[in-house]
C-alpha cells in the first residue's frame, strides 16, 4: 500500500468541511472524516482504480457526502491535491497541479 500525503490546502479543505457538517448536527463532522478516511485507505490500497479526471489527476468519490478526493499517483506516495465539494468552484484546485 502506498502512503498517502495531503497537501496543506486539502487537509485544511478536509478540516473545514468536518466542521461544518459538525454544527448541522451532532457526530456528522466526525462521520464525515470517516468516510474520508475509508476513501483514502481504498486510494492507497488500489490507487489505479479510480478515474482519471484530468491529466494524471484521479478522483475517487465519498458516500454520503458531496465531496470527491482529488489525487496524483507519484513515484513514492500518493498527492491528494484537494478534498473538493463537487458543487462549488468547479476547478478551484487546477493551480495546485501546478505547483506540485
Amino acid at each position: 500500500m502506498m502512503p498517502v500525503i495531503f497537501l496543506p490546502e486539502a487537509e485544511e479543505e478536509m478540516v473545514e468541511a468536518s466542521l461544518y457538517y459538525q454544527t448541522q448536527s451532532p457526530r456528522l463532522g466526525v462521520e464525515f472524516l470517516s468516510e474520508v478516511e475509508r476513501a483514502v485507505k481504498s486510494i492507497a490500497a488500489s490507487p489505479n482504480t479510480w478515474p482519471i479526471l484530468e491529466g494524471d489527476l484521479r478522483r475517487r468519490l465519498t458516500k454520503r457526502f458531496p465531496f470527491g478526493i482529488l489525487y496524483r499517483i507519484e513515484s513514492a506516495a500518493i498527492v491528494a491535491i484537494a478534498v473538493a465539494h463537487l458543487r462549488r468552484k468547479p476547478g478551484y484546485w487546477k493551480d495546485r497541479i501546478r505547483k506540485t
